[in-house]
């Protein structure tokens, strides 16, 4: 730990190559992609609005250019903005409710209706059974009878 009387000697080597290569080869070697599509299945195609599809000025009618210009940076600008404070306010609350909503959709549907319409079907072929019988028996012979009373009533129209 005492002071070193030894110099080392240091170098750095470097080929011209190295020395002479620019940045613009390694700025090329990452590729910049799009950012990615947040609307995949295009489910909220009706809210692309713009300025021209809410404020529109027949022709006969004209504010001055600088006027529309600035109306239709102002619209931009605070619905953008807008936009940004609600997402930033509501998107986490609104994303945990959505969750917790969809959780209990799915655990319903899982626990409680899939079984019960999984044992329905199961008890149907025997219901179904007993409900065959029970309409061979009473229902069947009621209705072939009564087909047979009224068998021979017949209707005849006649206009005046």
């Amino acid at each position: 730990m005492g002071l070193e009387k030894e110099k080392s000697e240091t170098k750095i080597i470097m080929d011209d190559d190295e020395f002479n290569k620019s940045i613009e080869p390694i700025l090329q070697k990452k590729k910049i992609t799009a950012d990615p599509d947040r609307d995949p299945h295009d489910l909220n195609s009706h809210l692309k609005v713009n300025f021209e599809d809410v404020i529109a000025e027949p022709d006969t009618t004209h504010s001055f250019d600088k006027v529309w210009i600035c109306s239709n940076a102002v619209f931009e600008l605070a619905k953008f903005l807008l936009y940004r404070l609600l997402t930033t306010i509501l998107a986490i609350p609104l994303s945990f409710v959505a969750g917790i909503l969809f959780a209990v959709l799915s655990s319903i549907h899982i626990w409680i209706v899939v079984p019960c319409i999984k044992s329905c079907m199961m008890a149907l072929p025997s219901v179904q059974a007993i409900w065959r019988s029970l309409v061979d028996m009473f229902i069947s012979p009621l209705f072939k009878s009564m087909g047979r009373c009224f068998s021979s009533v017949g209707f005849h129209v006649m206009k005046d």
